[in-house]
């Protein structure tokens, strides 16, 4: 998948380690990488082999994967014309262009 940041911030995370670790701590930034990695070798969201990627908000916008200590990345489709399903709600199997809007916690 092609990946795009919601703002400079997020991008310096996830591609710069010592920033992540510093923002986010070691533990954390270690599996910030490897799902950053996951997602860019994945064809869509149904290819995501880790990180239990599920429904982040009733919306069916957002995309939740666990990183750890109860740490998410969380993100939405970001094609120019998104997929939609024949009963009009997201089709994410289709989805191959998304754009990270957050990392943190799922309740936050």
């Amino acid at each position: 998948m092609e990946l795009a940041f919601d703002s400079q911030a997020l991008r310096t995370i996830c591609e710069s380690e010592v920033a992540a670790r510093m923002s986010l701590g070691d533990a954390v930034a270690d599996k910030l990488k490897h799902r950053l990695a996951d997602i860019r070798a994945a064809r869509s969201v149904e290819d995501l082999p880790v990180g239990r990627p599920h429904i982040w908000r009733d919306d069916g916008k957002h995309i939740a994967v666990e990183l750890c200590d109860g740490q998410s990345l969380v993100f939405v489709a970001n094609h120019t014309n998104n997929p939609i399903t024949k009963a009009g709600i997201l089709d994410w199997p289709k989805v191959s262009r998304i754009k990270i809007v957050r990392i943190g916690s799922e309740n936050d």
